[in-house]
């Protein structure tokens, strides 16, 4: 058959590893009229354009609906969709409040939202583990991190969702999408507002008061990066944990020796094999010369990190899911300017809830038959995992 690959297509999310090893093999420069992309697949290409900011710039966003991308994505990417020396600033003075300091001192407040979650759904034995795991305890750390109110949280975490995902195959975000957009920027304008007038100790006031000299975020970037951790700080998370428990439920030697203590193993190589984020954009600065196809300047290109982790190239048996594999070579978390910031609290939430279910669990089901996919242009995960568990 003819090779299509559009990250908008359904049969591409329900299982995009398939058109992966094509586009590795017969086209690792991937032209898409219809979308107006080319794609990368190979490992090598993909991490090249993640460290070569100069030729593969970041200006545009992430992703490629029309709502997303161009020059207003900063609006919703924030830093991360910012070249230097913009990008330099702005990621420069976040890090002054997302100190690692911050991050270390969350762990027993994380304990205990992981336990307060996991309780009521442990108890019954049978769940949804996106619905009431995996969604709720990233939100709330985040919340808690940010400083949202508790009876705010729910509210954050539906606008998230809505703006996030689809039932329909569409390449550009539904109204209600837009409006959830809104609704976020208006919140969190007015939390701002609000902390600007009475510090709580939070990563807002620590927003609030960096500064590299006299230069401080406006009120504006501060809602900018509250709003880019509703994506990269609650869903990558939440679609994460969705993904690990799900590879761990189709592989019951590797789930036995993830539960025997391998947790961190088991995080790794679950975001090697099926990772949340499978893919992110760039546009290119000069033309280029790849593969024997040329790319013009200003083309859109995406960089498929989620093929470039089944590359054969540099993962034996890829399509293996190990939990001895030396993951070291993953893009989980990016490379380059735009590594993930995050990272250190996004590994600290995975384990702490994973640590948690595990000491309480002593094996699990998920009714695959049951089990429900997002829809998005570039993460993969669950919307719903039914799961029944036996306690120890």
């Amino acid at each position: 058959m003819p090779l299509q690959f559009s990250p908008f297509d359904f049969d591409v999310h329900a299982d995009p590893y398939p058109y992966y090893a094509r586009l590795r093999n017969e086209a690792p420069v991937y032209r898409n009229e219809a979308d107006d992309f080319w794609a990368f697949s190979r490992h090598a290409d993909v991490l090249a354009a993640l460290r070569d900011a100069e030729r593969f710039s970041s200006a545009n966003g992430l992703r490629m609906e029309p709502a997303f991308w161009g020059p207003q994505a900063e609006k919703m990417f924030s830093f991360v969709a910012m070249d230097p020396p913009k990008h330099t600033r702005m990621r420069g003075l976040v890090v002054r409040a997302f100190t690692q300091r911050r991050v270390q001192a969350l762990e027993p407040r994380l304990r205990e939202i992981a336990r307060r979650t996991l309780a009521p759904a442990l108890a019954r034995g049978s769940f949804d583990l996106m619905a009431e795991i995996a969604g709720p305890f990233p939100t709330e750390v985040i919340s808690e991190l940010v400083g949202v109110p508790e009876a705010d949280r729910d509210l954050v975490r539906k606008l998230g969702m809505e703006i996030m995902y689809t039932d329909a195959e569409s390449t550009d975000l539904r109204p209600e999408a837009m409006q959830a957009i809104g609704a976020l920027v208006g919140y969190y304008t007015e939390l701002t507002i609000a902390r600007s007038q009475e510090r709580t100790g939070d990563l807002l006031s620590g927003l609030l008061d960096a500064a590299d000299g006299d230069d401080r975020l406006t009120p504006e970037e501060i809602v900018g990066v509250l709003i880019l951790l509703v994506g990269a700080g609650i869903e990558t998370v939440m679609l994460t944990l969705g993904n690990a428990w799900a590879a761990a439920a189709a592989h019951p030697d590797q789930r036995r020796a993830a539960f025997a203590g391998r947790i961190d193993d088991w995080i790794a190589e679950s975001m090697r094999w099926d990772p949340a984020t499978q893919s992110q954009l760039r546009t290119t600065t000069t033309p280029l010369d790849l593969h024997g196809v040329a790319v013009p300047t200003g083309a859109r290109i995406l960089l498929l990190t989620g093929s470039a982790h089944r590359d054969e190239s540099v993962f034996a048996d890829p399509d293996t899911f190990d939990l001895d594999r030396d993951t070291g070579a993953s893009l989980a978390f990016g490379s380059g300017r735009h590594h993930c910031l995050g990272a250190n609290l996004a590994q600290l939430e995975l384990r702490v809830v994973l640590e948690e279910i595990v000491a309480a669990v002593a094996d699990f089901e998920v009714d695959t038959d049951n089990a429900v996919r997002i829809h998005s242009s570039n993460n993969r995960g669950f919307a719903a995992l039914p799961t029944t568990v036996t306690l120890r």
